[in-house]
């Protein structure tokens, strides 16, 4: 299976905040979205960053009552490891599990196409595992 595949199932809209947005909005956002993870862009739309409830929760730790003066350009992770649609979904899960990442932004052109998820890949693979299954099922019974 490939990323392309999982955005064609899942859709490729991606909840994306400017780099001045307040944190605690960023915290609204995702709360109100039930998501765990925003891409951080410039005014072009171009990535600049990704910012996920672990960077927060760790900025909270860092910054206390505090965090509320920063915005997400403050807490994001600027070097954002990417994919494209044509990559199979089990390099991007080995990217994400060396990397210890949950979140990766697909890339189309230079411009942002989608966002898999760790669960996203993870139910990608278990389909093609399923896939297998019962190819492997109907060989055998033939």
């Amino acid at each position: 299976m490939k990323v392309k595949d999982i955005l064609q199932i899942k859709g490729s809209d991606v909840s994306t905040v400017p780099r001045d947005r307040p944190i605690m909005d960023v915290v609204t956002q995702l709360t109100e979205q039930k998501i765990g993870a925003v891409v951080v862009v410039d005014n072009a739309g171009k990535v600049t960053g990704i910012l996920s409830e672990r960077d927060i929760v760790g900025a909270m730790a860092r910054h206390g009552a505090d965090i509320a003066k920063l915005t997400a350009a403050d807490l994001m992770t600027a070097e954002v490891e990417t994919c494209n649609l044509e990559q199979s979904i089990d390099v991007v899960m080995t990217k994400m599990t060396h990397g210890r990442f949950r979140h990766m932004p697909v890339i189309k052109d230079g411009s942002l196409a989608g966002l898999v998820s760790i669960g996203d890949a993870v139910k990608g693979r278990i389909q093609d595992l399923e896939h297998e299954r019962e190819a492997l099922k109907s060989y055998i019974a033939s």
